[in-house]
């Protein structure tokens, strides 16, 4: 028999969410395959009603509703709202919530992070890799991910920047972005909490 194990997330717009979402999701899966003693039914990331560059009181409230249903909390802020998710789990903890809610933060911004899989750019026909840094921890260095990612994305017959986060969320190696350290912080803290929920 299998335990159920629904992640939810809440980020600061809709390519943030498409992106994030998978990988939340894949991230969960992989946990609890290596570490866990049961099967556990990872199920799709549930997005919340309410994007994170809104006031504290109502990504909190956000939570709350997400909370009637998840069994842990991913809140997404990019580095320039850095304090803004630390001061909604101080909140929430306040408020009695016993759902885990874990930040999810960028060094700088969530385009970095689409930048750390060498492999999974070079898949896409069309893409220029080399344009990004030799190795994954460095994508945070970045000063601003985003032209990078628009120059490495393939030029000709161009999609939609959106499908981008969903394909690279979808496939980038899980092990390259753990090379990065504000993603490895988040995985480590993820951890834990799935072992005080009993999933490891």
């Amino acid at each position: 028999m299998s335990r159920p194990l629904v992640p939810g997330l809440l980020a600061e717009n809709t390519t943030d969410e498409r992106f994030l979402g998978h990988v939340v999701h894949r991230q969960l899966r992989a946990l609890t395959e290596k570490g866990s003693r049961h099967v556990v039914d990872v199920e799709r990331t549930e997005i919340g009603d309410c994007w994170t560059i809104k006031d504290a009181d109502r990504v909190g409230c956000a939570v709350l509703e997400l909370a009637a249903d998840c069994h842990l909390i991913c809140v997404h802020n990019d580095h320039n709202e850095r304090g803004k998710a630390e001061a909604v789990v101080k909140l929430l903890a306040g408020r009695g919530l016993t759902t885990p809610v874990i930040p999810l933060v960028p060094v700088r911004e969530t385009e970095a992070w689409l930048l750390a899989d060498r492999a999974v750019w070079a898949g896409l026909r069309g893409s220029d890799p080399d344009r990004l840094p030799a190795r994954p921890r460095d994508v945070e260095k970045l000063q601003d991910p985003k032209p990078v990612l628009d120059a490495v994305r393939p030029q000709s017959g161009r999609r939609p920047l959106g499908d981008y986060f969903d394909y690279i969320g979808q496939n980038i190696d899980l092990e390259a972005l753990a090379q990065v350290p504000a993603y490895a912080a988040w995985v480590a803290e993820t951890e834990e909490a799935l072992k005080g929920l009993g999933y490891l």
